[in-house]
């Protein structure tokens, strides 16, 4: 079915679930996201190209559930790729990108939709609703909660500069985020192909054109976290560090210049920019190569060069202080922070 065959009315929600050989888990994404048996929602699963049953689940539930699930199957893309394809052909008034790997909590679920649909009957939508996220470690019991309560009153219309400080390593990623799908095609939001680590960009590149939001305490994302071979693995981040390179970059590029947005909104660009450098530069001391101890370095010149304003504000940040002591027991420390880093949170 292709998008001038669905129907005419608009859904409040288009969910765009990327699957790339996700046979073993798309079956739960989607039932978690037709749990509500909501007929005014839109699921896009974009099939990127899978060698396993991927694309056969998807048309199945197509088959199933006509006008809601639609299936765009496409060459592999990536990640980035899936998206910009579900992006394209989204028809609702809000995006939420759903990895087939992960799912949705169904009482969340059916609290949000009435939220949205209330938001769709007025003249000015909010442009982005945050919610909290739950890592779903494989094999473990205990269920970390991410939720932002500390930096966002629930259920509040607010403006960036009524945002509280974030914490230290406190960031809005993608999980936890639900655009109005008009700020992603004003803000252009085109993701790199082939390129891991694109939900930094998805997270960040927008903002500037995200004008209003409020935040929503429901637990609403599962990120299911544990899988051998899963991009977020320790041994696959070192192994893909420049892909991180790659991404911090152009989140780098994306970043506006102060004066230029809200100062709340910029507070919390130069936040996140921080940590997505502290997370590259932690990963190219992780893997032990002089090079890559030379990529570090050249990426902070880098910045300082192209963006020196910008710089200047990120190297401030403590984040950044700590990641940049100097010579060996600098990178000794880091590689003893990050084991405690991981072994306080669990999710690796």
């Amino acid at each position: 079915m292709t998008a001038s065959e669905r129907p005419s009315a608009a859904p409040v929600i288009t969910f765009v679930v990327p699957a790339y050989n996700m046979a073993n888990y798309l079956d739960r994404c989607l039932r978690s996201l037709l749990s509500s048996q909501a007929t005014d929602i839109e699921v896009i699963v974009v099939d990127d190209g899978s060698q396993d049953a991927t694309a056969a689940l998807a048309n199945g539930w197509a088959h199933k559930q006509p006008g809601i699930v639609h299936v765009i199957s496409q060459s592999n893309k990536g990640h980035g790729g899936a998206v910009n394809a579900g992006l394209k052909e989204a028809r609702g008034l809000y995006i939420k990108v759903v990895d087939a790997d992960d799912w949705v909590d169904a009482d969340s679920l059916a609290r949000l939709l009435p939220i949205l649909r209330q938001q769709a009957q007025t003249p000015s939508p909010v442009d982005m609703f945050v919610s909290n996220y739950v890592y779903e470690k494989e094999g473990r019991s205990h269920k970390h909660v991410v939720n932002f309560r500390s930096v966002m009153t629930p259920g509040r219309l607010l403006t960036w500069n009524q945002l509280k400080p974030f914490g230290i390593a406190q960031y809005m990623i993608m999980h936890a985020l639900i655009f109005r799908t008009d700020v992603l095609r004003e803000a252009a939001t085109h993701l790199p192909e082939h390129t891991f680590y694109v939900d930094f960009i998805y997270s960040y590149q927008p903002l500037p054109y995200v004008r209003t939001l409020t935040y929503l305490d429901l637990d609403l994302y599962r990120y299911y976290t544990g899988r051998s071979g899963q991009s977020v693995e320790t041994a696959v981040m070192i192994s893909r560090v420049d892909q991180l390179q790659l991404v911090n970059a152009l989140m780098v590029q994306a970043t506006p210049e102060k004066g230029s947005v809200p100062e709340g909104l910029y507070r919390y660009m130069i936040h996140y920019l921080s940590i997505n450098c502290t997370v590259t530069s932690v990963f190219l001391i992780l893997s032990k190569q002089a090079e890559n101890y030379r990529a570090k370095e050249q990426l902070w010149r880098n910045m300082e060069a192209n963006r020196p304003h910008i710089a200047r504000d990120v190297e401030r940040t403590l984040l950044c202080k700590l990641i940049n002591m100097p010579g060996q027991p600098g990178r000794l420390a880091v590689r003893l922070g990050y084991k405690l880093a991981e072994a306080a949170v669990g999710f690796n």
